[in-house]
């Protein structure tokens, strides 16, 4: 009786099958992860946080200051934009949304006529436009949107041009 000595391998057809398999895996993964982030619409805040970025970028990287200013739709101008302006021209960011979408920028110098909304003091002298100086600061400001629904209005830090967190009190 002779004994079989050669080492266990595994055949072509189980490697292919496992190939196969890991494939299928690999294209639902790619499939469900492309549902999960790119179905999702853009918010207006979205929307005003890509236009507050690339205001911040190219102040900085022309070294001028760029003025943020908003225009609202029309029935001209179907779709309200974002304009970011410097010396070397003007870029348009279209500013979208569920219904007539508003972004006011509201000024945070004192002395200013203030309303309580929602129990959140907000400002209600607008300016006009904010400007991204070439030091990577911007206008201290507030921005409101408004969708048709409840404003929903956030500061804006002027050292870094992000969202202020708010604090632990403001929660109470």
């Amino acid at each position: 009786m002779s004994k079989r000595t050669g080492a266990a391998a595994f055949t072509l057809i189980e490697i292919l099958m496992v190939l196969a398999i890991l494939g299928l895996m690999a294209g639902l993964f790619i499939t469900s992860a492309g549902a999960l982030t790119g179905d999702r619409a853009a918010t207006p805040e979205d929307l005003f946080w890509k236009g507050v970025t690339a205001a911040r970028k190219r102040a900085l990287l022309s070294r001028q200051d760029v003025q943020m200013t908003f225009i609202k739709s029309t029935k001209a101008e179907p779709t309200a934009v974002l304009v970011l302006t410097n010396a070397e021209g003007e870029e348009r960011i279209p500013f979208t949304g569920q219904g007539d979408v508003t972004l006011d920028f509201l000024s945070l110098q004192k002395g200013r006529s203030a309303i309580l909304v929602g129990g959140e003091l907000v400002e209600t002298q607008t300016m006009p436009m904010v400007t991204f100086y070439a030091d990577g600061t911007c206008t201290p400001f507030r921005a409101q949107v408004r969708t048709g629904g409840a404003p929903r209005s956030f500061s804006i830090d002027p050292w870094t041009c992000a969202a202020v967190l708010p604090t632990a009190e403001a929660g109470r």
